[in-house]
């Protein structure tokens, strides 16, 4: 439970309105098809899907800056997308969003990153992935880092989101951290296996168990794993903060010098884990923003990815919802 009163819940609400965090990284485009299944098709053993509906939703790191847009920042997304229908459909829910598109790079030798799912009779049936990811140019980096060295006056806060598709190259990443530092602006982490150890001296570091895992060659099963692996992520990577997130065991939050703090998880009833984690650094970087310690950050982090769970599909965060459920927990 976050150590507070209504009064400062409202002012740390309030002073959410109008950060503006950059989020650079992995862009994509989720796509759906849904409908039934009638008939098994004459062609092949496969069932035939007539569909009924289909729409398209922020992916990635546009999911994230779509999470920090509807809890009130201001989003300055920074990636790459192809000259394709896809990345037309994306800028085109961008203008709908009200996210300016000033940091996207179109790519013409890559496709948007775009994973289509099909859903017929309320299941999933295929996913169907349009990626490329190899790294980008130097020349590329040079543009990101352009755009960036442009904003970073203007900026709170940058988040770099990996998902290993090719824009967070070691050098990108290494360019992005000196800059921030230098300007003594907040950097967040939402890192995967590839460059694991190259997010040197951030704000904050926040890998899930699996990748923490992966990254270790450990499993994290007790307690006692958790804090080994968290005392040994602010070793190695020389974060202010390491958050650990575990699912429904909640996070596990290192401070150099510290003790280790938990922040439990509400129990609800699970829908989707989908873009949970999108929700949570989204939520975790803007509450530092606004002027938030670690716990409470955390803690409004925690709960925001446990209500978007509770949601078919992937869904944004919003504002309102968060701390009027918070507030009811202050009742």
């Amino acid at each position: 439970m976050m150590d507070t009163n209504l009064k400062k819940l409202n002012n740390l609400k309030n002073s959410f309105i109008g950060k503006r965090i950059a989020v650079v990284g992995d862009i994509m485009l989720d796509s759906y098809f849904q409908g039934y299944v009638c008939r098994i098709s004459p062609e092949a053993p496969v069932p035939v899907v007539e569909v009924e509906d289909e729409f398209a939703r922020f992916g990635g790191a546009m999911n994230v800056a779509y999470n920090i847009k509807t809890l009130g920042g201001v989003p300055l997304p920074i990636g790459i997308i192809g000259n394709d229908n896809d990345g037309k459909l994306l800028k085109n829910l961008m203008r709908e969003a009200g996210i300016v598109e000033a940091g996207i790079i179109i790519d013409k030798k890559r496709p948007t990153t775009t994973k289509t799912r099909v859903i017929a009779n309320n299941q999933h049936v295929v996913r169907i992935d349009k990626e490329k990811t190899f790294p980008i140019s130097s020349a590329t980096e040079k543009r990101i880092i352009a755009l960036l060295k442009k904003e970073i006056k203007k900026l709170d806060a940058i988040i770099l989101q990996d998902y290993n598709k090719g824009v967070l190259t070691k050098n990108l990443i290494e360019q992005v951290i000196l800059l921030a530092n230098e300007n003594k602006v907040i950097v967040t982490v939402d890192p995967k296996f590839n460059n694991f150890f190259s997010y040197q001296n951030v704000t904050v570091y926040k890998p899930n168990r699996k990748e923490t895992e992966d990254a270790f060659g450990i499993k994290i099963k007790s307690r006692e794993n958790i804090s080994s692996a968290g005392k040994r992520l602010l070793q190695e990577l020389n974060c202010k903060y390491a958050l650990l997130t575990l699912g429904e065991d909640g996070i596990a939050l290192f401070e150099k010098g510290k003790a280790e703090r938990s922040v439990p998880t509400k129990a609800r009833k699970v829908a989707d884990v989908s873009g949970a984690g999108d929700t949570v650094i989204s939520t975790l970087t803007i509450a530092l923003t606004a002027g938030a310690d670690i716990y409470d950050a955390a803690y409004l982090a925690n709960y925001a990815g446990g209500l978007v769970c509770q949601e078919v599909g992937i869904v944004p965060i919003d504002l309102n919802i968060l701390f009027n459920a918070v507030k009811e927990e202050l009742l």
